[in-house]
């Protein structure tokens, strides 16, 4: 895994890190996959990757997340700079649902950290993990396996999915909007939004906006190259203006914050209306129906 040398971070704090990963273990398992043939099980041929994904350095890898590197090394890393606990962050989104969702989406699922904890809250569904990386899905995939999760991992792009309209009733995204400018993150939601059934949920776990904007040197440390932008703006005036409803941020160990919205259940017909409004007028009168029956 190719870094840049002279960043913040690998001057640093990736010493720090060091101290507690395996990383002879972690290079005997990059050893022992076939990267090329893993990948290509997984790569859609038809997809380009968008510019704002193939030319930036994520966290200071040659490359980004196109690099096996960076897949295997994703986790032991993550596990440390997502206070106070990784799996407590993580599952603030899959506490914050409501219902119970039968077909999921996880929009930048990377090595499928999330997917699984929403598999395991919600065993009868079907749950679906999309990614830009080929190789981060192999991990996926091997973790998903492990734990005898039957998970569909699948290569793609969030802002352009190419399921049918009205497809699940959950989508979530976890780390992913602070890693895309804020015009694709706008997208995202819009796609989101098409791809929800009235009234299904989209969830946003993400960076906490108003305290990046006030730690900026969070951005140097990480070398984000979409963090500074993504904490300007605000996740709740892209859900808003994508048309979803009932839109709430909370904070999540003030690090972090998760943001919800959802597909508002439009009226389906004219008749339907005009029913709903002289049903709150209490005038039911020649109308021939049950007062505030069920409509065919």
């Amino acid at each position: 895994m190719a870094v840049g040398k002279n960043s913040i971070y690998e001057r640093f704090l990736a010493p720090v890190i060091r101290m507690f990963i395996d990383e002879k273990g972690l290079r005997r398992f990059y050893e022992s996959v076939d990267w090329q043939k893993e990948s290509d099980r997984f790569r859609n041929p038809n997809l380009e990757y968008p510019s704002y994904y193939s030319s930036q350095n994520f966290h200071g890898i040659e490359g980004g997340y196109l690099t096996p590197g960076a897949a295997v090394s994703y986790d032991p890393i993550t596990q440390y700079v997502l206070p106070p606990n990784e799996a407590w962050i993580r599952q603030s989104l899959v506490d914050a649902i409501s219902g119970q969702p039968r077909r999921i989406l996880d929009l930048g699922c990377g090595t499928g950290s999330t997917t699984l904890m929403l598999k395991k809250a919600f065993p009868e569904a079907e749950v679906i993990g999309l990614d830009l990386s080929p190789y981060m899905l192999v991990m996926s995939e091997y973790k998903a396996r492990n734990a005898e999760a039957n998970i569909q991992f699948l290569h793609g792009s969030a802002e352009a999915t190419g399921f049918p309209d009205a497809s699940f009733d959950l989508v979530t995204a976890s780390l992913l909007f602070h890693e895309t400018p804020p015009e694709i993150s706008r997208t995202i939601l819009r796609e989101s939004f098409r791809l929800l059934r009235a009234g299904g949920e989209v969830l946003i776990l993400d960076g906490n906006q108003k305290t990046i904007r006030q730690v900026d040197w969070l951005s140097e440390i990480f070398e984000e190259p979409y963090i500074r932008a993504y904490a300007a703006d605000s996740v709740d005036a892209w859900m808003g203006s994508a048309g979803f409803e009932a839109v709430q941020t909370q904070d999540v160990w003030a690090i972090h914050q998760l943001t919800k919205g959802v597909k508002p259940i439009a009226v389906k017909n004219s008749r339907r209306t005009a029913i709903a409004d002289i049903a709150d007028n209490e005038d039911l009168a020649g109308l021939g129906i049950p007062a505030y029956g069920t409509l065919a």
